[in-house]
């Protein structure tokens, strides 16, 4: 009874005093076909904690991690290299064990590290203003499509082709629960600019990324443009941060709302998350942007100081006046792209990216040059889409046997749009020439 400290008295009298003869009543509205007839199948009773650490280790050694061999997975979620500085900062007991700040003003240090973080965002994007973080890339891409219908009073959201289908789906179900139309264009390696004809009085925001979910670059000015001249928003999205070191910002595109993913800065892939969501906006839609916002301001002996100054959520104010119902930021992972943004500084982030595009430069010329392969993406950053003569799936596995994970399917992102040979692959600073050359030999091996 370790476990469980209350005896078959306690719990005779806790089922008297709720009115209930067994705990099973509470279970009366589970149908019986979701209901165990008993023990959880091939699940033992009990197990000692060593024997339990084995069991987990052996599961666990099923992996294989991204720096254990050749790696060109992106998508999304992208192998970077991470200073050991950021893991030493972000372990100090004060930053690791804290919570949201519900008297924020007394964690100083944390308001801190929410005020740069918010200052080196907006600097990245080009943006005039940004929040402590959302949680993650497709949730503030969600958070973006509502606002932009706050603002504009209107009701329709246009996303491209290459939006990432993730971002799409969870846009599409916050939109839906609030209410909104969802228009969403035909998957496209190269259509961001198709969003330019679909704006009409109805569309509260057009959506668009770049680099896509194919890894196309493309110049979302002439989109804004359009949107702008039609009573709408632009909001841009990017998976892929470290590509604001060389391409042209959000704000020199004429973007209303700018929302992304920051992993790649000071976050590793740990196997799906936690990962920190970037929203910023122009300063005039301020009020209507969700989280939280920290800022800077003097104490009463004229010190600087930092304030929460900004907190729409639900628990701070009325519900029916609240932006989001996000009810925090991603404070460890943001102070870690904080840390890492910090050591790298401008000239550094720009040196990165370099390495990045120099390496993916160097993946679709090796890539291209095997006979059968084409490459779909001609404006790219780390990231490329290409086409074999084989399914994907096919080549994807055959690729594993050789210990080179080789990207991501595309049919797995569109099922049916036709995508069954294509594949997404990333080359990032971590992506050695030996690592490119051995890809192109084992593809050209298996093709």
């Amino acid at each position: 009874m370790r476990y469980l400290p209350l005896t078959a008295d306690d719990r005779a009298a806790m089922l008297k005093t709720i009115g209930a003869k067994s705990v099973d009543e509470f279970y009366g509205d589970v149908p019986a076909s979701a209901r165990l007839k008993g023990p959880v199948p091939d699940l033992p009773n009990f197990q000692g904690e060593l024997e339990v650490e084995r069991h987990m280790v052996k599961l666990a050694n099923k992996n294989r991690a991204a720096s254990d061999g050749p790696f060109f997975v992106g998508c999304g979620a992208y192998k970077h290299h991470i200073p050991a500085t950021v893991d030493h900062i972000i372990q100090r007991s004060e930053f690791l064990t804290t919570y949201t700040p519900y008297q924020p003003e007394i964690a100083q240090g944390t308001l801190q590290t929410m005020f740069e973080f918010q200052t080196q965002v907006a600097a990245l994007t080009g943006m005039e203003v940004a929040n402590a973080s959302m949680y993650d890339g497709s949730t503030a891409c969600a958070e973006a499509a509502v606002m932009a219908c706050r603002v504009t009073k209107r009701n329709t959201v246009v996303m491209s082709g290459g939006l990432h289908p993730h971002y799409a789906e969870t846009t599409r179900t916050l939109c839906e629960a609030a209410g909104i139309n969802v228009i969403q264009l035909a998957p496209a390696v190269d259509g961001e600019l198709e969003l330019s004809n679909n704006i009409d009085d109805k569309v509260a925001c057009v959506i668009g990324q770049t680099p896509n979910v194919f890894g196309t670059l493309t110049d979302l000015t002439p989109v804004g443009n359009a949107a702008h001249d039609g009573g709408a928003l632009l909001v841009t999205v990017f998976t892929e941060v470290v590509s604001l070191g060389l391409m042209k910002t959000p704000g020199e595109m004429g973007a209303d709302i700018a929302v992304g993913e920051g992993q790649s800065i000071g976050v590793p892939l740990g196997f799906g998350g936690p990962y920190v969501g970037l929203f910023t906006c122009k300063s005039k839609f301020l009020r209507q942007m969700p989280g939280r916002l920290c800022g800077e301001t003097v104490d009463a002996d004229g010190k600087r100081g930092f304030v929460l100054t900004l907190s729409t959520r639900e628990q701070h104010i009325r519900r029916d006046k609240a932006t989001s119902n996000i009810c925090t930021n991603s404070g460890l992972c943001m102070l870690a792209f904080t840390a890492h943004m910090t050591l790298l500084g401008d000239k550094g982030l720009t040196h990165l990216a370099t390495l990045n595009h120099e390496a993916a430069c160097d993946l679709a010329d090796a890539l291209g040059a095997v006979k059968g392969v084409k490459v779909l993406t001609s404006r790219y950053f780390n990231e490329i889409a290409f086409e074999t003569p084989k399914h994907a799936d096919e080549v994807l596995a055959a690729l594993e046997k050789q210990d080179i994970i080789g990207g991501v399917r595309a049919s797995r992102l569109f099922p049916d749009a036709g995508f069954d040979n294509v594949i997404i692959a990333a080359a990032t600073e971590c992506a050695t020439a030996s690592d490119i050359k051995a890809y192109a030999q084992a593809l050209a091996k298996v093709l």
